[in-house]
């Protein structure tokens, strides 16, 4: 048996706002494997997506350099500390297939939980993290497991959590995140366009915030042609 792993990304601005404060990127890691990163600038529009490149250039810079997760994050968090003069926050996620240890890494400086569910086992993870720029002591929170399918892994920016909040309303993540992960366990698009779609419904088309979801399996197959591949598809606004 192969192992393969699909990487999907689903995101959307706030409503009546010029541009997102979330930022989302995928890189290369050298020694093997990929990283998807996300980080949720403070407030939205124009000012937060200064802040959320600021963080999310700085880390894949250092990824695609080799240095680990962890330092990358900390780093980031200097970075933006010292720009910025502990003023502004940044959410930040990291989800890494390191294809050198043969491992999943999960960094978080964020409230949010990200969601692994290995096997049959869901695992919250919850521990509590500060977000960067502001607390010099803070440090990002690290788990590490061994690839081992299947494994699914869901995170986002806090605008899924904010879905439905003006019709007393969730978007029910963690039920259709089983569900995707029992039933399927392969497509990540099909799981993050369900949560994303879910959300646009219960804010009646109008995200109450800046919205990304980022999701990440691991499974078994018979057989791998080799290629790799990658599917980007975004609207184009009118000018």
């Amino acid at each position: 048996m192969k192992v393969e792993v699909q990487a999907a990304v689903a995101k959307i601005k706030k409503y009546a706002v010029s541009e997102s404060g979330d930022t989302v990127e995928i890189v290369e890691r050298p020694f093997g494997g990929l990283s998807l990163v996300l980080a949720d600038g403070q407030r939205s529009g124009r000012s937060a997506k200064l802040v959320s490149n600021i963080v999310v250039r700085k880390v894949i810079s250092l990824l695609s350099e080799g240095v680990r997760d962890g330092a990358a994050a900390r780093a980031a968090h200097d970075y933006l500390r010292l720009q910025r003069g502990g003023k502004v926050s940044a959410d930040l996620v990291i989800l890494s297939v390191d294809l050198r240890t043969r491992t999943l890494v999960i960094s978080r400086n964020t409230r949010t939980p990200v969601l692994l569910a290995v096997g049959d086992e869901l695992i919250r993870l919850e521990e509590e993290s500060e977000p960067l720029g502001v607390r010099s002591s803070t440090r990002p929170v690290i788990r590490e497991w061994a690839l081992s399918p299947p494994m699914t892994v869901l995170a986002f920016s806090d605008g899924l959590l904010d879905a439905g909040t003006r019709v007393g309303q969730r978007v029910p993540y963690e039920e259709l995140f089983l569900r995707f992960h029992r039933e399927n366990g392969r497509d990540a698009h099909v799981l993050a366009d369900t949560l994303l779609e879910q959300a646009l419904q219960l804010d009646q088309g109008r995200p109450v915030d800046d919205t990304s979801v980022l999701v990440l399996t691991v499974y078994h197959v018979q057989e791998t042609d080799g290629i790799r591949r990658m599917h980007v598809r975004f609207p184009v606004p009118p000018v």
